[in-house]
């Protein structure tokens, strides 16, 4: 199994500077685990790595899409599991760096992706959407608690999305959504570092993360995503936000103050996920940067290791 070194964490807490000073230490090429960064321009409101930042480390799936095209975690996952094939190549360590939960998972593990819809799923969709219009969210939810107790346990009657997409799995496959066909297997030797710190500090970082993206010219990055409102790029975090202003609705105070509450709440579904999903060894270099050599002595251990 190839071996694959992964940072995770939210933002604000120094995956960026790891993941450089990693890759100087252990031979390494980095590979973006970020759902904004493949676009070009959005440089600001995405933390995107500098050129001097990046001190001659070859980065990989950053400034891979223009902000009007779409990006999904399929194209992510077959574009990253390339890279690592062509980094491990080389003699090199591929480092997996993101805050992007989704994308990790998915790459390390054999999850099946990006299966083209068919007409009879979409014939699917639109009759439970038909359903939904003439009976309501509720009773569309009741037809799923009745076929599917577990999904309809997990997700609320008003999501109607997500209760349509649990329904077609049923009636596709006869199995529940929270119940994969097989346990999907681990493809890579990992070794998953994570990053955070305190919650109280944690959140004034990113607080005064979005004070710096806004001096830096983030309302000129999201200006241009005004425009096109509706692309996937501007749904971000950072950008979405300042739409109201951009509108008269909002003073900029008001929405920078929604940005800063969106990116505190983001990071804490980050660490949510990382903790329930994946096998991560975490560590606060925030608070304890001196625990910078025991990261350099794990990765070496793990290294050395078959």
């Amino acid at each position: 199994m190839e071996k694959v070194l992964v940072i995770v964490g939210p933002t604000a807490v120094g995956k960026t500077s790891l993941s450089i000073d990693l890759a100087k230490k252990f031979n390494g090429e980095i590979i973006s685990g970020d759902s904004l960064q493949v676009y070009r321009t959005l440089d600001i409101g995405t933390a995107k790595v500098t050129e001097k930042e990046k001190e001659r480390i070859p980065h990989y799936l950053i400034d891979v899409k223009d902000p009007n095209e779409n990006y999904s975690v399929a194209e992510f996952q077959k574009e990253a599991r390339k890279k690592i094939v062509d980094i491990t190549a080389t003699g090199k360590l591929p480092i997996v760096v993101g805050g992007t939960g989704l994308y990790i998972q998915s790459l390390l593990w054999d999850y099946q992706l990006g299966k083209a819809e068919t007409d009879h799923d979409l014939q699917l969709r639109k009759k439970y959407e038909i359903f939904a219009e003439k009976n309501g969210k509720s009773a569309l939810w009741g037809q799923l608690k009745a076929l599917d107790p577990l999904a309809a346990e997990k997700i609320h009657f008003n999501n109607q999305k997500k209760v349509i997409r649990a329904l077609e799995v049923f009636e596709l496959t006869g199995r529940s959504i929270f119940s994969p066909e097989k346990t999907p297997k681990l493809l890579y030797n990992p070794m998953i570092i994570g990053l955070n710190t305190e919650r109280k500090l944690l959140y004034q970082r990113i607080n005064q993360r979005v004070d710096q993206m806004i001096n830096d010219g983030l309302l000129d990055e999201a200006e241009k995503l005004f425009v096109t409102p509706t692309v996937q790029a501007a749904q971000g975090i950072g950008y979405k936000e300042l739409f109201p202003y951009f509108r008269g609705e909002q003073s900029l105070t008001e929405a920078t103050e929604e940005i800063k509450l969106q990116s505190r709440r983001y990071a804490k579904r980050q660490l949510t996920w990382f903790r329930n999903r994946m096998p991560v060894v975490w560590y606060d270099l925030v608070q304890q940067p001196e625990t910078i050599t025991n990261i350099e002595n794990a990765v070496a251990t793990w290294l050395k290791e078959g």
